[in-house]
């Protein structure tokens, strides 16, 4: 009972220090972070597209977001290190901010999802899910999904691990809409079956 009330406990530290590097480097365009624990140091990965926003000069600004986790979270011994997103199009988070900022600028829902996972499978990925919930429409009209999927995304078991997955929430005027986005990553490799890149079909490469 012991050690499973601290795995809770890890665990939610963890989802803690994800959610302080998400807002904390929102302007270094954060995408995600790993984190490993070991009996002696934290190891902290921040992704981002801009990674000279978190080193800082002299790399005082990562010095205090260091000295902060480890103050807040007391996490003995952090150690952060910054990675560069390779591709901003294969990064759910990302991906789920354009679609929101678009969806606050006035965008049609419809034609910017097929768009987006027109250009996430152009792309290479295996496989893609963007889910949109809420006011969808004009003002007075009822709440709904517009749901977009392509390729090959597991729903269940130890595989969904392997699917990339963000939440992000737009504020149009006319009401808070949720949005999910779910990536199957290039080369990703399954063990009950061989995925291998997909042929674009007409209907989604009439998208724009």
């Amino acid at each position: 009972m012991v050690v499973e009330r601290k795995f809770i406990e890890d665990a939610m530290v963890m989802h803690e220090i994800s959610k302080y590097l998400e807002k904390t480097l929102s302007r270094a365009g954060f995408s995600r972070v790993e984190i490993q624990k070991t009996p002696v140091i934290t190891r902290i990965t921040a992704y981002v597209t801009n990674p000279g926003r978190v080193i800082g000069r002299g790399g005082s600004t990562i010095d205090a977001i260091t000295q902060e986790i480890k103050n807040r979270f007391k996490i003995d011994n952090p150690q952060i290190s910054v990675a560069e997103v390779k591709n901003e199009v294969l990064e759910p988070r990302l991906v789920g901010r354009h679609i929101a900022n678009a969806l606050e600028r006035g965008a049609n829902a419809r034609s910017l999802l097929h768009s987006t996972l027109k250009t996430i499978i152009e792309n290479g990925a295996l496989g893609a899910e963007i889910v949109a919930t809420g006011k969808l429409a004009a003002k007075g009209a009822k709440a709904k999904q517009i749901k977009v999927r392509f390729g090959y995304i597991p729903k269940a078991g130890d595989t969904v691990k392997l699917v990339d997955e963000a939440h992000i929430t737009s504020y149009p005027k006319y009401g808070a809409i949720g949005i999910r986005v779910r990536i199957v990553q290039p080369g990703t490799q399954f063990r009950d079956r061989e995925v291998k890149k997909i042929e674009m079909p007409k209907a989604l490469e009439a998208a724009k």
